[in-house]
Order: C-alpha cells, then sequence, then structure tokens
C-alpha cells in the first residue's frame, strides 16, 4: 500500500477505482475536515481538489482516468503483435495485409477449358517465354487442354529479332501461333537521347514501312502499338511524341495496304490518371507499382491520348485498327459502343480487362451481344491455367462472385466478378470467327486445329444445347 492510500485509510477518505469518485470523495472531506487541518495544508488541499475537479468535469469521463489502485486483472490479455488480429482489440489493420474470406453461398460452374476453339489475340511470347524452349513446349499442351486453337504472339519486333522470335515459335509450332510486328523508335540512337533516335531522322516512317512489307513477306500478320506510344517516347525537345503526329501516317497507310490489323494500346485504366489517394479504387495496386501512375502535368490526359488515337483511325479507313484491352475503356462501355459506331475499321477485346467487365455483367452482356461482329478474344497472356479458366468461366456462365485472377491479392482491383452467360453464336464469333476473318494466317491455322485437334482435347457434345443470342 502506498503512503497516500495509508494516509486515505487513515483519515477515513474512501478509496474508489476512479480518479474522478476519488476527488469527489477528497473534496467532501475536505469542506467537513477543513477547519481540524492547518490553514496552509488546508489552503493547498482545497485549491489542489478544485483543480482536478475543474479537470475532470472539462470533458474527461471516468473511463479515460485510469485507477489509483493497482490495477484489476484483466479478463483478457493484451494479444501479442504477431497474433491473429481481432478487431475487438483496438488495433488497425494494413490494407495490404486485409484478405476477406466472402460467405456468400452461390452455385458454381468452374470451366476447365473452353467451349469452342479459341484464337487469343493478345499474348506476348517474347517477352514473357523468350529463350526458354520447355516453357513454350508446356503451355503449348496448356493450348490442347484449353482448346486454344492459336495464340498471336504481339511483340515480334523487327529485322533480327523477328528472325529469332520467327524461328523460336515456328520451328515446331508454325501452325499455332502468329507473329505480329513493332516499330523501332529508336533505332541506333542513345536510349537516353530522343534527338538521337531513328524516329526522327528524316525518311523514317517510309522506312518502317519497308521493314513492314519484308516482315509480311516472313509470314508476319499484323503490328502492335505499345502504349509507350504516346506516354513514354520523345522528341528531341523532350516532350512527348503525339499518337496523330502526321509523320507517321504512312506507316498506318502501309499496313492497309498491306492487309495487316494494327492493334494499339493507349493510355491505361481511368484511375492510374488520378491522384493516388484514398479516393482511388486501385490505390493497392499503384502503391505497389507507382511507376504505372500517369497523374501530374508531365503526362497528357487520358481523354486526350484516346482522342489522339481515334483521329488516326478516322484518318485512315482502310486500315484495321484493334482497340487493345477494350480499347482502354473497359470502365465506360457506352464511350466504346459510340467509338464502334463511329469508325468501322475499329475492334476491341479484352486483354485483362474481365476484371472491369466482370462487375457490370449486364452492361458487359448486352455490350457483347451487340457488338459481336467486332469483339476479339484476348488475354495478355501466356497465364497459368487458373487464370486462362477464369476467363472461360467469365464468358460462359452466369456464376457470381468468383475470382478473375489466381493471384492474392487480386491484382486489378479488390473485388470479384460475374459471370455473362454468352450465347453459343456470340461464343464463337469472339473466341474464333472474327479473327479468322480479321487477321491474315488465321484461318488456315485454325482450320488446321479442327481437322487434327490434339488428343488432349476434350471434345465437346454434338450438338450444342446453349442458348443461341435472338
Amino acid at each position: 500500500m502506498t503512503a497516500a492510500q495509508t494516509w486515505c485509510r487513515r483519515k477515513n477518505i474512501p478509496i474508489t477505482r476512479t480518479r474522478k469518485n476519488f476527488f469527489i470523495n477528497l473534496r467532501l472531506f475536505t469542506s467537513s475536515r477543513a477547519p481540524a487541518l492547518p490553514p496552509i495544508i488546508s489552503a493547498a488541499l482545497s485549491v489542489f481538489v478544485a483543480l482536478m475537479s475543474m479537470s475532470i468535469a472539462d470533458g474527461q469521463s471516468p473511463e479515460s482516468i485510469e485507477n489509483t489502485t493497482s490495477p484489476a486483472p484483466s479478463a483478457t490479455p493484451p494479444a501479442p503483435s504477431d497474433a491473429p488480429l481481432d478487431g475487438r482489440e483496438g488495433r488497425e489493420l494494413l490494407l495490404r495485409n486485409f484478405r476477406p474470406r466472402s460467405q456468400l453461398r452461390v452455385p458454381s460452374h468452374p470451366r476447365t477449358h473452353a467451349a469452342f476453339p479459341v484464337v487469343d489475340v493478345h499474348t506476348h511470347f517474347y517477352y514473357k517465354l523468350r529463350g526458354n524452349s520447355q516453357a513454350i513446349d508446356d503451355f503449348v499442351k496448356l493450348m490442347d487442354r484449353n482448346q486454344i486453337a492459336v495464340c498471336v504472339s504481339l511483340d515480334g519486333k523487327l529485322g533480327s529479332q523477328l528472325d529469332a522470335h520467327i524461328k523460336e515459335l515456328w520451328t515446331d509450332y508454325r501452325d499455332r501461333f502468329v507473329i505480329y510486328a513493332n516499330i523501332d523508335w529508336q533505332g541506333d540512337g542513345a536510349a537516353d537521347d530522343p534527338a538521337s533516335w531513328d524516329c526522327h531522322r528524316r525518311g523514317f516512317a517510309e522506312r518502317t514501312s519497308e521493314k513492314l512489307r519484308d516482315a509480311v513477306s516472313k509470314g508476319v500478320s499484323g503490328l502492335k502499338l505499345f502504349k509507350r506510344f504516346g506516354l513514354g517516347y520523345k522528341n528531341p525537345d523532350g516532350s512527348l511524341i503525339k499518337i496523330d503526329d502526321p509523320r507517321w501516317d504512312p506507316i498506318w497507310q502501309t499496313c492497309g495496304e498491306l492487309g495487316i490489323p494494327v492493334i494499339i494500346h493507349t493510355a491505361d485504366p481511368a484511375a492510374f490518371f488520378d491522384p493516388i489517394d484514398e479516393t482511388n479504387e486501385r490505390w493497392e495496386e499503384l502503391s505497389r507499382h507507382p511507376n504505372w501512375s500517369f497523374h501530374g502535368d508531365e503526362f497528357p490526359s487520358r481523354d486526350s491520348l484516346l482522342a489522339d488515337r481515334n483521329r488516326v483511325i478516322a484518318r485512315h479507313p482502310k486500315t484495321q485498327f484493334i482497340g487493345a484491352h477494350m480499347a482502354n475503356n473497359a470502365e465506360d462501355l457506352a464511350s466504346v459502343a459510340e467509338w464502334l459506331d463511329t469508325y468501322p475499321n475499329l475492334w476491341v477485346e479484352p486483354a485483362s480487362r474481365i476484371n472491369e467487365l466482370g462487375r457490370q455483367p449486364y452492361t458487359s452482356r448486352d455490350f457483347m451481344i451487340r457488338y459481336a461482329d467486332r469483339i476479339l478474344f484476348g488475354t495478355d497472356g501466356p497465364w497459368p491455367e487458373a487464370r486462362l479458366r477464369y476467363y472461360w468461366r467469365f464468358f460462359e456462365t452466369r456464376d457470381e462472385n468468383f475470382p478473375y485472377s489466381e493471384k492474392v491479392p487480386p491484382p486489378q482491383g479488390m473485388w470479384t466478378i460475374d459471370g455473362i452467360d454468352l450465347p453459343d453464336d456470340v461464343l464463337k464469333k469472339i473466341y474464333h470467327e472474327n479473327a479468322a476473318k480479321l487477321i491474315p494466317g488465321v484461318a488456315e491455322r485454325l482450320a488446321a486445329f479442327r481437322r487434327d485437334p490434339p488428343a488432349t482435347y476434350p471434345r465437346p457434345p454434338a450438338t450444342s444445347k446453349r442458348k443461341v443470342s435472338q
């Protein structure tokens, strides 16, 4: 027992659990016993009690004031920092550690393969599997299991790099891969000196056009433009190269003359152009990849980039353009619909965008049915088989509340998706028919796949029971 407690007991002052009640008791004692105390002690004690009483009355609740006696044993001892988090303990959870488990129970119809043969028009075998022949062999087996007839490798480059990519994919699997070329903007210039880049030398567009003609003579089927076109490549003065710069018009015209489509990645998701703050729905993703953010005065606005692209499409009606990633506006399908109505030479594909499409299933389904003749199939792969199966599930079922990726946390937004259960005729157009019409070399490869399907391919029933769109 402390000296203060001993003194209180000797003077018959009750020792209570809270300081508030203690000072109330002390004040009562002071008022009743003050005449018996020495004047100096009585005055000092009165001032002390008054001040402490004012402090307590000024907003502090009894629960916020610690006990004057030794604390009673807690019913639940404090949890160690590495113990499972219990929100009742008042501890906070970092967003990056939030892993909620859904308690929703709904019917589930996972897919192990596509319902019909598939042409994946958006893959990156040069960047992801270059130099790994075993990984390519394994992925072709995965294609067999999933009924993927053809993959379009978008990053074939030009010149010697193109030759190497052709050899790597076509030596054993020419019937399974289509290859696109890419523009070499830098050439032999220095990476950190845009003024030295080939694209700023006289005759660049004409030289590139000739390289494309040579590539097509080798079997190349299209041209891919990456998002750095508009967001990374620079002029000699340091400004960004504009997509609709007329200097590049001969290239797009040549593609139209050669009959090869141009797939163009312009801008990025809308959230990537917003501040990385508490209102950004992709905050968790951008916190892991801050270099994916294009917010700030050093970048053009997202709307201006998309408008620049659309002007190029309008200027070259004889060239077919594929807007990668749902024309990079999957968050606003009404705008994409307007573009498809305006530009008859525009196509779209859903690579890495089922995360957006699947959280608006009614709108997505209506859009896919209405524009079934203008939509291709793409994934942004090669991906693990688990992710591909989410694509089949999204397009072919009415399942609800399922992941769009095998990754934890999900890589493109902290949400789940719903399936859109497309009719058979729409699925066939998106999965392979449109690609066979648009992309040189696809129809022949698709026919070969159908003539001699892989032994591991699980054949569908003779008569499909799936509905047909009206």
